[in-house]
């Protein structure tokens, strides 16, 4: 195995840290702008209410004032029908009464939908108050703990971005340079175990003389996969001859000389 081999492995362990935590803290202002939207529906919801609730009771005055003047019209038109002195005069006067009485009705009619629907807006609006009230607390709370999260993770990342100066200063430049070479084009992974004659990288088979360079103990030789170029490395140990299996053969090679 190259010598640099497990300095490289410690530095793309780091490197994967690093990335992971400047991911989670990338992700924190998408999560407070969420949350801020989550309070700024409950407050739209409340705006929503307001005004149908505030549309309803404006109705209902409306309705009130159409009865009131309608039976209002209706005592007129009686205390006329007493005055007249003709019979088509009081004919007259009972067709205006019984259309404003019919008025009357309708308006009386219409002002119990607008109560009831004012009710219910009235209900609606309780509701959106309390959820809106609720909200404001639980998203208090949710920004205070991804407060919280989001210093945790930039103390977690100032500490990774401290461990890397000592694990790459032992690493040579050149290879310093093939190693974030390789790792910008695999998304922060410059390095592959070859295991069970593959690369594990990418599952394309490793030459077996290659993996046997792999494991031996002095290699300055870095190794690539043809397929993916990733850097090569192997944990697998190499199976040691069988020294019965040699003195078996030695044997049989004997006895059939003789």
């Amino acid at each position: 195995m190259h010598p640099a081999i497990p300095r490289l492995l410690d530095l793309q362990t780091i490197d994967q840290h690093i990335a992971a935590l400047r991911a989670e803290l990338d992700a924190f202002p998408k999560r407070v702008r969420d949350a801020d939207m989550q309070l700024t529906g409950a407050r739209n919801a409340v705006t929503a209410a307001r005004e149908a609730h505030t549309h309803s009771l404006t109705e209902r005055k409306k309705f009130e004032l159409d009865v009131r003047q309608w039976k209002e019209r209706a005592r007129k038109y009686r205390e006329q029908s007493g005055a007249v002195k003709t019979n088509e005069a009081y004919k007259a006067l009972q067709h205006e009464i019984t259309n404003a009485e019919a008025e009357v009705a309708k308006a009386e009619d219409r002002q119990l939908e607008i109560m009831m629907a004012g009710e219910d807006s009235e209900r609606r609006l309780k509701s959106a108050e309390t959820a809106l009230s609720q909200a404001e607390r639980s998203i208090a709370a949710e920004r205070k703990e991804l407060h919280t999260q989001h210093a945790a993770k930039k103390k977690d990342l100032d500490a990774a971005l401290a461990k890397r100066e000592p694990a790459i200063a032992p690493i040579p430049e050149d290879l310093r340079v093939l190693y974030e070479r390789i790792a910008k084009r695999h998304h922060g992974v410059a390095l592959a175990e070859a295991r069970d004659g593959q690369c594990r990288g990418c599952g394309m088979r490793v030459l077996p003389h290659i993996l046997q360079q792999l494991l031996r103990d002095a290699n300055d030789e870095l190794f690539r996969c043809e397929s993916c170029g990733l850097i090569l490395y192997s944990l697998e140990p190499i199976p040691a001859p069988n020294p019965e299996t040699g003195s078996s053969s030695a044997a049989s090679s004997a006895s059939s000389s003789s």
